[in-house]
């Protein structure tokens, strides 16, 4: 590995001693998994306060669950959804990052955003990671902020259409794959792709963190296949964040919907773990913290 530990803020990550736990907070009316913390039926004003206020307790929970890490994100990335204006997107993180920023000072808080505007006004309002589902790709100013605030960004693969969905009842949307040469030298072909563009833009390579993207842009067999050969990105050099919870390959796999994917969610992070995963990126923080410390130490 080009680094083994990572230090942000006061908090330092010894990569492949155990593994990390990063929440997942939607403040979003319209997450697949159904946890989103706004709610559509609410006035503006009234459902951004319950959605502030239920983002506090969510991340209180998951914080006392075994969270290292909160991803907070206001713009939904299921199959089918609609873009967020910027200004929305920021009306929705900024005061759910103050707010968890001020109850829990010592929280680690990823935002979850392509967008260079939200990831600065994030940055400045206490979040710490940059978490790209487009790998610096979709804003050309967004690697400049990141190495402006000297922060870690996850860099995820990601090959979605978003004109190429699937619909199934009850299972949810899922994007319809696209065509690999070859999967796994695809995907770290690509990946260091936007590794260069970090570099360039003045990013410390040991701030730099791998996602393979399952479930964007690839179908249920290349998720699955992804998960076993984790190992071969994790060669790469870079630590690994690994995002499968509730996702449709799952549901596709086991005939089941979203609400009802927690030991196929279990089984892919197990799996995941012993390919290499450094931090799993998860909705069910207290199950999978208890998978994930039992893998490691059967593994670490």
């Amino acid at each position: 590995m080009k680094s083994p530990s990572l230090q942000v803020g006061n908090r330092i990550f010894h990569w492949g001693t155990r593994t990390y736990v990063m929440g997942i907070l939607n403040v979003t009316p319209d997450s697949f998994s159904g946890d989103g913390l706004l709610s559509s039926d609410l006035s503006e004003k009234r459902g951004k306060a319950e959605g502030i206020r239920g983002a506090v307790e969510q991340a209180g929970q998951f914080l006392a669950d075994g969270a290292d890490i909160l991803d907070i994100g206001g713009e939904s990335t299921r199959p089918g959804s609609q873009p967020v204006h910027v200004e929305e997107e920021l009306a929705r993180v900024i005061p759910v990052i103050a707010a968890i920023t001020k109850e829990f000072p010592a929280a680690l808080i990823s935002i979850d955003t392509y967008k260079a505007k939200v990831a600065e006004q994030a940055l400045q309002a206490g979040a710490q990671l940059l978490n790209d589902v487009w790998a610096l790709r979709a804003d050309p100013a967004l690697a400049a902020v990141a190495a402006t605030f000297h922060v870690p960004v996850i860099l995820m693969h990601n090959r979605s259409n978003p004109a190429s969905v699937e619909v199934r009842e009850q299972l949810g949307n899922a994007y319809i794959g696209a065509e690999y040469e070859n999967l796994i030298e695809d995907v770290k072909r690509e990946l260091l792709v936007s590794v260069e563009l970090a570099k360039k833009a003045g990013i410390d390579e040991a701030h730099i963190i791998l996602d393979p993207g399952i479930g964007f842009g690839k179908k249920r067999e290349h998720n699955i296949e992804l998960i076993n050969r984790l190992d071969e990105i994790r060669s790469l050099g870079f630590p690994i964040l690994l995002g499968t919870s509730r996702k449709s390959f799952i549901g596709f796999t086991l005939d089941l919907p979203a609400d009802q994917r927690v030991e196929g969610t279990a089984a892919t992070i197990a799996v995941g773990i012993t390919r290499g995963a450094d931090i799993i990126r998860v909705h069910d923080v207290r199950e999978m913290a208890r998978v994930a410390k039992m893998t490691d130490a059967i593994v670490r």
